[in-house]
C-alpha cells in the first residue's frame, strides 16, 4: 500500500485545493473510513492554525486539541462527519458538518454542546451474552440491552466521557434531517416521505425544506438530527452578532463622547474670543 496521497485523487469530502500541489498527507487507519479527513488538513488548510506538519505535531503534543473529548496526538487521524473538535487553550469548539458539495466544514458550537456527539446507526446485531451491538456511521460500536428501542437509520447522541446514549431520534416521516452527501449536502428539512425501493436499490427520501420546497436524496445520505442540534449553530451565530452589535454601540458611544468634547472645546474657544473682544 502506498504511503503517498495525490491531491487529485482525494475524496470529494476533503476541503483542500487539488491543483496547487501534487501530494498531500494520507489519512491513517481509523474512524470514518475513506471519508475521513486527516487532522493535519483541518489544522493547516481549514483553520490555518499551523503552517506545516512539524508545527502540527508540536501543537498536538501539548494535549490542547481534543476529538470527541479525547486528546489527539496523531496528525493523520481521520476526522469526519459529526466529530467534535475542541481547542481548550483557545476555548473554541467545532462540529464537523457537511458543507457545499459534500465537503466537510466546521460549525462553531458552545462548550456544552461539545460534550456529546451525534451518530447514525448503520448496523445492529446481537452479540454473545444477549446484548445488542449498535454500529455508528464512524465505526464506533455501542452495547445496549436487547430490548432497546433502536433501529437502523435512527440517530443517537453519545456523551463523550461516559459513552452513554443520552438522546435518541427515530428515522421516520416528519423527522428533522440533514443530507450529508450528494448535491443537497448540508441542507436541512423534515422527511415528507420514505419511498421504499424493491430489490437492492437504495430507498428514496423526499425532504421538505423550510421554504416548502421538496428535495430528494437516497436514504444513505440522510441523518436524523434534533432541533437543538440546529439551534446550537444559530445560538453561536446570534452570540457573535450580539458581540458585534455591542462593539458597534461602544464605538458609537465613543464617537458621540468625542463629538461632545470637541463641541465643548469649540464653545470654550468662542467664549474666550468673545471675552477678548469685550476687553478690547
Amino acid at each position: 500500500m502506498s504511503n503517498h496521497q495525490k491531491r487529485l485523487s482525494v475524496p470529494n469530502s476533503w476541503p483542500i485545493e487539488r491543483k496547487t500541489e501534487t501530494f498531500t498527507v494520507k489519512a491513517d487507519a481509523g474512524p470514518h473510513g475513506e471519508a475521513g479527513v486527516p487532522l493535519l488538513i483541518v489544522l493547516r488548510d481549514v483553520l490555518g492554525y499551523v503552517d506545516s506538519r512539524k508545527e502540527a505535531r508540536f501543537a498536538l503534543d501539548q494535549d490542547q486539541v481534543l476529538i470527541n473529548g479525547d486528546p489527539e496526538s496523531d496528525e493523520t487521524r481521520p476526522v469526519g462527519m459529526f466529530d467534535i473538535l475542541a481547542f481548550t487553550e483557545r476555548e473554541e469548539f467545532y462540529r464537523v458538518f457537511p458543507g457545499e458539495g459534500g465537503r466537510l466544514a466546521l460549525t462553531p458550537i458552545d462548550e456544552d454542546s461539545a460534550q456529546s456527539k451525534l451518530g447514525k446507526i448503520v448496523q445492529k446485531q446481537f452479540v454473545p451474552g444477549g446484548d445488542l451491538q449498535l454500529t455508528l456511521h464512524d465505526g464506533e460500536s455501542l452495547l445496549v440491552s436487547e430490548d432497546a428501542p433502536y433501529e437502523g437509520n435512527d440517530s443517537v447522541v453519545v456523551e463523550n466521557d461516559s459513552e452513554e446514549i443520552i438522546a435518541h431520534f427515530e428515522y421516520e416521516e416528519g423527522a428533522l434531517v440533514t443530507a450529508v452527501d450528494g448535491q443537497h449536502a448540508g441542507e436541512i428539512g423534515t422527511i415528507e416521505e420514505i419511498q421504499v425501493t424493491p430489490g437492492s436499490a437504495e430507498n428514496n427520501v423526499r425532504i421538505e425544506r423550510e421554504d416548502g420546497s421538496i428535495i430528494e436524496t437516497i436514504e444513505e445520505y440522510v441523518v436524523v438530527i434534533d432541533e437543538n442540534f440546529v439551534a446550537d449553530d444559530e445560538g453561536v451565530e446570534a452570540e457573535e452578532a450580539d458581540e458585534a452589535d455591542e462593539a458597534a454601540d461602544e464605538a458609537d458611544e465613543d464617537d458621540a463622547a468625542e463629538a461632545d468634547d470637541e463641541a465643548a472645546e469649540a464653545d470654550d474657544e468662542t467664549d474666550e474670543e468673545a471675552d477678548g473682544g469685550d476687553d478690547e
